[in-house]
């Protein structure tokens, strides 16, 4: 009976420690996702940015080809 009542004990502690730890990962997570959330992420590049991706008019003879020719 003793046995059984440290291994209770035992599993008790490991428990606690495991929920304390959790919620110390919890906390440090939502942390860091309102430090993100803060930050604007859609502002207008500063300084000699470039814009790379011009849309070009679809061609859809091409752009099927393409798609029947990769197999999606």
């Amino acid at each position: 009976m003793v046995h059984f009542r440290q291994n209770i004990q035992e599993l008790v502690k490991v428990l606690i420690v495991f929920t304390l730890c959790t919620c110390v990962f919890y906390m440090a997570l939502r942390l860091v996702h309102e430090e993100y959330e803060r930050q604007h992420r859609y502002d207008p590049p500063n300084g000699a940015a470039v814009k790379v991706y011009k849309p070009l008019e679809p061609v859809w003879p091409d752009r099927l080809s393409i798609f029947f020719q990769l197999g999606e």
